[in-house]
């Protein structure tokens, strides 16, 4: 059954928004503009580089413990401290992308 509609109405079952906010696209679609997102993207890239900080951490601390015992594998504290240094790179990448470029 076809619905009829009132003449002049050329939205076919665009998405309407609520009443009182305006849209600005023909087809009734809401405009995302990046400045409104920056604050959650900004958050989750501090999220993320205090989780990885915290691994650092504990790998610091795994690192410590293993070498303060008498006989220790010198290859898995190896390892661990290619790892500690990867994580370092990572946050240092995390807190350069949330610097803002400065152009001089």
């Amino acid at each position: 059954m076809h619905e009829e509609r009132p003449p002049g109405d050329d939205q076919s079952d665009a998405v309407k928004p609520p009443a009182g906010i305006s849209s600005h696209t023909k087809d009734g679609r809401f405009e995302a503009h990046d400045e409104d997102f920056s604050g959650a993207n900004d958050e989750a890239l501090i999220i993320k580089a205090h989780v990885l900080r915290q691994e650092h951490a504990d790998l610091d601390a795994a690192i410590r413990a293993l070498e303060a015992q008498p006989h220790f594998d010198r290859l898995t504290v190896a390892r661990l401290k290619k790892k500690k240094l990867l994580l370092k790179d990572q946050i240092q990448a995390i807190m350069d992308q949330m610097t803002p470029d400065i152009i001089a």
